[in-house]
């Protein structure tokens, strides 16, 4: 067998990184591997991990997420072709732990990134302070990375000043509803409202009020929006459609449905102002709210219905060393030891430092 050149292989691999910068390479011929990047976030306990595994078809308990978790989806295009790859990142916590957005969101990643933000239906009011939270927090970190790869591209490229990479606004097609009056999503987004067959339950002016306010947002952001639930098959085969869509690229399906006594699936794109209407209201008087902007008079109205809990969490994420699953036998009666020896370090510190005469 011959031997193989590592300098080659270097060579090769070297070279295929500049063909992928270029944008060089086969898209349809299966012969280069595509890779993605997705990264979700969203409600404490809203089912992100849940409906993570149902989309990659993973049958096995989902566990609490700690901290910022990363796993990966393979699919082949064919026979005989190499897997494309996506790259997967679950934000947990809820919104205490967003400033770690900055390991998922690098100048890299964000030449192929998507991300997916999960809202727990079943709890309104804690819903828009974690929505505000975590998209202003993912927004800011990525118009960073963006200026800081073109800068970096520019140096690069000279005197051409030419970038391959995403500059901080998306470009939307012409002929995109509303196109001038809304602040696209630095990269594509897709909004899953989790826990449906809890929140069909709920009354259905609150439903209503739910659901455009959603709409709304998704529009805003030219986002894509989808109603689901874990316990329904039907549901969770649109959204592993919709995931699919940012994973692997794939079609993301056709069917349409803005009707609030149903589940919402709006693909970014098929909706408008004009549709969604205004803001649905009984007792308040819109003129009296003193809104800077229409989103301002969304969240106004919003609240007014569904006060906002505090989205000031405290890091209430329970101590690995402590975590059952996470179980080491000899190395927690280790640490339980030392923890005792620690305590009594502490004890006799003290004493000693009550019983010191200081000089004056």
């Amino acid at each position: 067998m011959p031997k193989i050149n590592s300098d080659t292989l270097w060579e090769l691999a070297s070279a295929e990184v500049r063909n992928r910068e270029s944008g060089g390479g086969d898209e349809d011929g299966g012969g280069t591997v595509s890779e993605r990047s997705v990264f979700l976030m969203g409600s404490k306990s809203g089912g992100k991990t849940s409906i993570l595994l149902r989309c990659l078809d993973r049958d096995e308990p989902s566990k609490p997420t700690l901290a910022l978790e990363y796993t990966f989806g393979r699919r082949a295009r064919g026979h005989s072709t190499p897997k494309d790859i996506a790259h997967l990142w679950e934000l947990g916590g809820g919104t205490s732990l967003s400033d770690l957005v900055q390991f998922p969101i690098t100048p890299v990643s964000i030449r192929s990134l998507s991300v997916i933000l999960i809202l727990d239906l079943s709890k309104p009011n804690a819903m828009w302070g974690t929505m505000e939270k975590l998209l202003q927090t993912a927004r800011a970190q990525l118009e960073k990375v963006s200026s800081q790869a073109q800068k970096a591209e520019k140096a690069k490229a000279g005197s051409k000043h030419q970038t391959s990479v995403r500059s901080g606004a998306r470009v939307l097609p012409k002929d995109y509803p509303d196109r001038e009056l809304i602040s696209p999503f630095p990269v594509p987004l897709l909004i899953i409202g989790s826990k449906y067959d809890i929140f069909q339950e709920f009354d259905s002016d609150k439903r209503k009020l739910v659901s455009k306010t959603l709409r709304f947002v998704s529009h805003y952001y030219a986002a894509s929006l989808i109603f689901t639930s874990i316990k329904s098959e039907s549901l969770m085969s649109k959204t592993k459609s919709f995931f699919s869509h940012l994973a692997f690229g794939l079609d993301r399906g056709k069917t349409v449905s803005s009707d609030s006594t149903k589940p919402l699936i709006i693909p970014a794109g098929s909706d408008s102002f004009s549709q969604i209407g205004s803001p649905p209201t009984t007792d308040v008087d819109i003129t009296s709210l003193h809104a800077k902007n229409p989103e301002d008079l969304w969240k106004k109205v919003y609240e007014r219905v569904f006060p906002q809990e505090s989205t000031n969490e405290q890091r209430e994420l329970k101590d690995p060393a402590k975590d059952p699953q996470y179980s080491e036998p000899q190395i927690d009666a280790m640490r339980a030891q030392k923890d005792q020896e620690l305590e009594q370090y502490k004890r006799n510190a003290a004493k000693s430092w009550k019983g010191l005469e200081l000089e004056t």
